[in-house]
């Protein structure tokens, strides 16, 4: 491998300064700079507005807790695609960190269904929700195939083809942030086995599909139970954003040697990345606003309770500690599948429990820390430090 990827700017000239040399002179780059400044400073505001005001009405923190992390995602990714404009030739690092926030957002995405799914069992309605759930046929590509909602086994796999994707994609921008140091990670140019970036890509592609296949077949499963809560409102508003900035930045890719030319100072991929850059900013205005009505905080406001602190909520909402005990659990179980332990197999049938007293396996509601059943828990301390293992018999928080 080149030590230095072919698209690469190595001009020793540093376009840094918005003023030129001759004064107030306002060229196209700079043109770029005042409108991705712009909308980026807007997203920031409206995404600002929606958080505070959900903090200030904290109510429901299972619920609000994710949420918060999803209003992050316009600003992170207009604020960072402005920086990336900013410092072109540093394009390719921001690009890496910014993706890592996409997995989190789709994780706290699948934790805030689970939560609008455990409100419901409050009314009973989950019980009656499940025993209308038969054998389904699974969404497109594999509609040849159907499935058990019932089964124990099959919810959590559901479950971790989500979570899979915050383990693998802040690995492989780690992966890509030394690559790109090292010269080999070429993002830019013609594709070749011959550098890192296609491996990243192809293992990112894959993972990501994974995890809005798993989505699309948990909204799908769950769309009866989370009706007013806007569900369908609530995925585009992510899953827009994580296919434009895909498949613009391939559109751009696309367009290197055929629309977009090269120029003294900035080679063909710094101008895709900076026309993908400010697109993204432009964008990011857009989603959140969309957000704003999504993700209304109208419906955790009453006029019974008094407004809550914000210093709370937004720790709550960096505070990835649900995250890791998702996690485990989820290993903690297909450890007990593999090793054929009963809870993990069979359907919605009546057993008898150390009490003598007859309950139902494994359900829907259960698989997911909905409702209580004998599955792993992860025992955190106050520090928020994993103390042990044990098997929940009571309700389990999700």
């Amino acid at each position: 491998m080149s030590s230095t990827c072919p698209s690469d700017n190595t001009q020793s000239v540093e376009q840094g300064s918005f003023w030129s040399s001759n004064g107030g002179h306002l060229d196209a780059h700079k043109a770029g700079w005042i409108i991705s400044g712009a909308c980026a400073t807007v997203a920031v505001l409206l995404s600002m507005i929606t958080v505070l005001k959900h903090a200030r009405n904290y109510h429901n923190p299972a619920e609000q807790r994710q949420i918060l992390r999803i209003l992050y995602m316009p600003p992170i990714y207009s604020v960072i695609s402005f920086f990336s404009y900013r410092f072109f030739r540093s394009y390719t690092y921001y690009d890496l960190i910014e993706t890592i926030y996409e997995s989190i957002t789709l994780s706290a995405f699948l934790l805030l269904l689970i939560q609008y799914v455990a409100s419901t069992t409050a009314r009973g309605d989950v019980y009656d929700a499940i025993a209308r759930k038969d054998k389904k046929t699974l969404p497109i590509p594999f509609c040849c195939w159907r499935y058990r909602p019932t089964k124990a086994y099959f919810m959590y796999t559901v479950k971790w083809s989500v979570l899979q994707y915050v383990i693998i994609r802040p690995i492989l921008s780690i992966v890509g942030i030394i690559a790109q140091k090292k010269g080999v990670l070429c993002v830019g140019g013609s594709w070749s086995f011959h550098t890192a970036n296609a491996y990243i890509t192809i293992i990112d592609g894959i993972s990501i599909t994974i995890a809005l296949y798993g989505l699309i077949l948990f909204y799908g499963l769950t769309k009866e139970e989370l009706k007013g809560r806007r569900p369908l409102a609530k995925f585009l508003s992510i899953k827009l954003i994580v296919m434009l900035t895909f498949y613009q930045s391939l559109v751009f890719t696309a367009l290197e040697g055929r629309v977009i030319h090269a120029t003294q100072f900035w080679t063909e991929t710094n101008i895709a990345d900076g026309l993908n850059a400010l697109c993204i900013c432009i964008e990011m205005v857009l989603f959140s606003a969309f957000m704003m009505w999504s993700y209304t905080w109208a419906e955790y406001k009453t006029d019974k309770l008094p407004p809550t602190s914000i210093g709370r909520p937004l720790l709550d909402s960096i505070n990835y500690m649900d995250f890791l005990t998702e996690i485990w659990t989820s290993v903690l179980f297909f450890r007990d599948y593999i090793l054929h332990r009963p809870h993990t197999r069979g359907n919605r049938q009546t057993v008898t429990d150390h009490e003598s007293k007859a309950r139902t396996k494994v359900n829907f509601g259960e698989a997911f820390g909905v409702e209580g059943s004998q599955r792993p828990t992860v025992v955190v301390d106050s520090n928020n430090k994993i103390r042990g293992v044990g098997i929940c018999r009571t309700v389990c928080g999700g």
